[in-house]
């Protein structure tokens, strides 16, 4: 689905992305993660054509970015901002719902189709997401107002979905109401790169980790390993998540424990050992 080739870019002269090599695989849900200005939402405007590579192939579903209109690419590509304020544009949630579909809803529908086809998308994500078309989305709160970005993205329907922090400044219930909708898209076959500074999201719902540290690509694997390598988060100024810190801390007998599940798992295999009247 994308395929990064030697990428590098830079801004006046100073890189921001350097030598970036690596594959994305349709279906898969990655993880992007570093510290601040490591390079990460650079990397993300190079996936869709709003930046152009310095140096090095970016290649979207086979298509050069280089080459290609912008246009094209983005009825390929969906591109969920940090900051929803930045996306939002329109007076009502329907009408944001709707911005942009005559642009993927072209050839191969007539005038009537392509209203039907709209509005069938338009109740599909008021529907998904619980929202009222009619309400002002400069009025909802930062988590709703999240929830309609995202929604005016996958109406789209994109194959591949680049999230910019997806879950930022979310309480629990928000982060994981978006997250199982984009978990839940993942499974019927969209490709998801996700930047996160929550480590924990990242290891609940990521099975990929890139790691990005001063512009350059410095770790790629399944997320556990990656979680899993200290020297690797701590080049790049990260903390891994609580549970696998925890078993760290907790010894060689806890080694491998990745979830709360598997942490209370090991702790009554452990119990069971234990002799009467014993503490854990």
């Amino acid at each position: 689905m994308l395929r990064f080739e030697e990428v590098s870019f830079g801004y006046a002269g100073t890189p921001a992305i350097d030598g970036v090599s690596f594959v994305l695989g349709k279906g898969d849900f990655a993880a992007l993660l570093g510290e601040n200005g490591a390079g990460k939402s650079t990397l993300c405007r190079l996936c869709n054509g709003l930046l152009k590579p310095r140096s090095g192939r970016v290649l979207l579903a086979g298509q050069d970015t280089r080459t290609v209109k912008t246009s094209v690419l983005a009825r390929r590509v969906g591109y969920l901002f940090q900051n929803p304020d930045r996306q939002l544009c329109k007076n009502t949630v329907g009408e944001e719902i709707l911005f942009g579909l005559d642009f993927v809803l072209g050839e191969g529908y007539s005038p009537a189709e392509r209203e039907g086809e709209k509005r069938r998308r338009l109740e599909e994500m008021l529907d998904l997401f619980h929202l009222d078309g009619s309400r002002d989305p400069f009025g909802l709160s930062r988590g709703e107002r999240q929830q309609v970005a995202l929604a005016g993205v996958l109406a789209r329907k994109p194959e591949l979905l680049i999230l910019d922090e997806p879950t930022t400044g979310l309480d629990y219930r928000e982060c994981t109401a978006i997250m199982e909708i984009i978990s839940g898209l993942n499974s019927r076959g969209a490709t998801i790169l996700m930047i996160s500074h929550d480590m924990e999201v990242a290891a609940d719902y990521g099975r990929r980790a890139l790691v990005l540290s001063k512009g350059r690509l410095t770790g790629d694997g399944p997320v556990r390993e990656i979680m899993g390598n200290r020297e690797l988060l701590s080049q790049a100024s990260l903390l891994p998540p609580q549970i696998p810190a925890l078993a760290r801390l907790l010894g060689p007998a806890f080694a491998g424990v990745f979830t709360v599940e598997e942490m209370l798992a090991r702790c009554r295999e452990k119990a069971a050992v234990l002799k009467p009247g014993g503490g854990l």
